[in-house]
């Protein structure tokens, strides 16, 4: 379960970028690692991050995992949806589990294509 109009960091996380904006999630294998997510601590708007930057963290009945900016950019919104219902990253976890969008500055150089990503997904299973 790996959509191939996305792309893919090493730390899991995911990017749809359109326009200079780009749409950040979780992907399915790490929503599956954590387990039942109970918890997302997302950053504020206007806030910038290099790509690869601690930008937040997951919590789960089995864990916590920090959350890395896939894209260099700002942070303009965040799922409004996810605090009162972070299980929607279990379920969707590409669609309405997108977690923040970012006005990317930089063009993205360590994202993975959907191939990439199914081999070390693979590899960590």
């Amino acid at each position: 379960m790996i959509p191939k109009d996305l792309l893919y960091s090493k730390s899991h996380e995911w990017a749809k970028i359109e326009g200079g904006i780009a749409v950040v999630g979780i992907t399915h294998f790490a929503q599956e690692q954590l387990g039942d997510i109970t918890y997302v601590d997302l950053p504020q708007v206007g806030a910038v991050f290099e790509a690869g930057q601690e930008m937040g963290s997951v919590e789960s009945v089995k864990a916590a995992s920090e959350l890395y900016c896939p894209v260099s950019g700002e942070v303009i919104e965040q799922n409004p949806e996810l605090d009162a219902a972070p299980e929607k990253v279990n379920a969707d976890p590409y669609g309405e589990g997108w977690m923040i969008k970012i006005k990317v500055t930089d063009e993205p150089i360590d994202l993975m294509s959907p191939e990439e990503y199914a081999e070390i997904a693979q590899a960590e299973h």
